[in-house]
């Protein structure tokens, strides 16, 4: 096989250095829209590090590449896009179903239109039917209809949602909507087609706002649903169009536990590494994408949610459970146990006392067991001298005290046997507790071999 081009041909005229990322940009470039954009976490990071990695590691088809937090999977798109194979690993199932998806360029665009369109037109026409219009004009918008004949989720179910994320009459067409997709004989576009649903949902159709945190903004009355999926159907099908030619490229997105990589990956299969995993704060990943996936079916309970929540790396204390022991692999880091010693005295010295603020401690001593643990399994299927990049941030979530994620990631591969080749400055943001200068980092590791 031959050597890719494209951006890793670049890399002589790239900006890539080793202490320090170009800060512009934790956006999605106008040309890196295709496919990327179909639906992707507000705070995952662009394709152009994913490229500037795969140009400083060497990356060619002949190579294999791991996302272990593969999340919405930019790094097995951009994987595919330059004709590399990759491997990700997901335990939120929204998020794996995302990266499954978007690497599924086999679905024929034509056939992707042409069914979109009979669904529109049958969900359209039962809407109408119950005298509600999707997409009406301002001046033409009718009185509510009459709220027994909107669809509905069960109350155990809606108990999962923020509260007010989403408006009756939007709910009401986004049910129909999903049924009618679910409904059609043919589902080989199926999947495309409820992702699209899913950014719909996000974009448009509910009240979420996203910044630092999720949040819900003033609730709308109405929203235009069928009309607007539609639109971002067509741009899929579009984006398909333009992969097509890569379509064989090896791309899979494994749904689980990424602390448990061995089980599911080959031994010495992996050559690169470029992931980033959750950061230690009190962020519940979970939330950002609480609508789609209920909505979407992928949580229909409260145990449900605990479940998939034990399959995470423990980065937030609404993630801990009785029985969690991935703490007493760092029981001997004297900076991890520092910190935690001195987030528990701050509490006290607070007078913090909720359930939560006692967990500050625990969780943070969690959250590095869980990338010991990762990184310990992680390996047996790297080959010898491969590259690994971990995008990370330091954080002071837990009553300001300050941890230096990436400095202390670094510190726990060391003795597995990793070598530490560097920690690049990726970016710096204003934490809004401390108004400090927070850093994100890239921690980059070599795998010498059997350690």
């Amino acid at each position: 096989m031959t050597r890719v081009t494209t951006a890793i041909e670049r890399k002589s005229n790239s900006a890539i250095v080793h202490s320090r990322i170009s800060t512009e940009a934790n956006k999605l470039c106008s040309g890196d829209r295709a496919v990327h954009d179909w639906y992707r976490f507000v705070l995952s990071y662009p394709p152009h590090l994913v490229r500037d990695y795969l140009g400083r590691f060497d990356g060619s088809s002949q190579k294999c590449v791991l996302d272990p937090f593969c999340g919405t999977g930019t790094t097995i798109v951009e994987c595919k896009k330059l004709g590399i194979p990759s491997v990700g690993v997901e335990a939120h199932p929204m998020a794996h179903f995302a990266s499954a998806t978007k690497v599924a360029w086999d679905v024929d665009p034509a056939e992707l239109e042409e069914s979109s369109r009979r669904i529109a037109a049958a969900a359209t026409a039962e809407l109408e039917a119950n005298g509600v219009i999707d997409d009406p004009a301002p001046a033409l918008i009718a009185e509510m209809p009459d709220r027994q004949k909107l669809r509905t989720i069960p109350p155990e179910i809606e108990k999962l949602l923020l509260k007010n994320s989403i408006s009756p009459l939007p709910l009401h067409k986004a049910l129909v909507l999903r049924d009618a997709i679910r409904s059609r004989r043919n589902g080989g576009c199926r999947a495309h087609q409820l992702l699209a649903l899913a950014k719909a949902l996000i974009t448009t159709i509910g009240n979420l706002e996203f910044g630092p945190e999720v949040g819900v903004r003033p609730a709308k009355a109405d929203a235009p649903v069928v009309s607007r999926w539609l639109r971002l159907v067509q741009e899929m099908a579009d984006d398909l169009r333009i992969v097509k030619p890569l379509t064989s490229v090896p791309a899979k997105a494994h749904h689980a536990d990424s602390r448990d990589i061995a089980k599911l990956v080959a031994p010495e299969s992996i050559d690169m590494v470029i992931t980033s995993p959750p950061y230690p704060n009190e962020k519940d990943y979970t939330r950002t994408t609480r609508l789609e996936t209920v909505l979407l079916g992928f949580i229909t309970s409260k145990k449900e949610l605990q479940a998939l929540k034990r399959t995470m790396v423990r980065s937030n204390t609404r993630g801990v459970y009785k029985g969690d022991s991935d703490h007493q692999l760092v029981a001997d880091h004297v900076e991890i146990q520092r910190i935690a010693e001195a987030i528990e005295a701050r509490r006290v010295e607070l007078g913090k006392t909720s359930g939560f603020e006692r967990l500050y401690a625990k969780v943070t001593k969690l959250y590095f067991g869980g990338m010991a643990r990762h990184l310990a399994g992680l390996r047996q299927v790297l080959r010898p001298n491969a590259q690994l990049a971990y995008v990370v941030g330091d954080q002071a979530s837990y009553l300001r005290i300050m941890i230096r994620t990436g400095q202390i990631l670094a510190s726990i591969a060391e003795p597995l046997g990793y070598e530490v080749v560097g920690i690049d400055l990726f970016r710096t943001r204003l934490a809004t507790a401390t108004r400090e200068q927070l850093r994100e980092e890239v921690v980059v590791l070599r795998w010498p071999g059997k350690h």
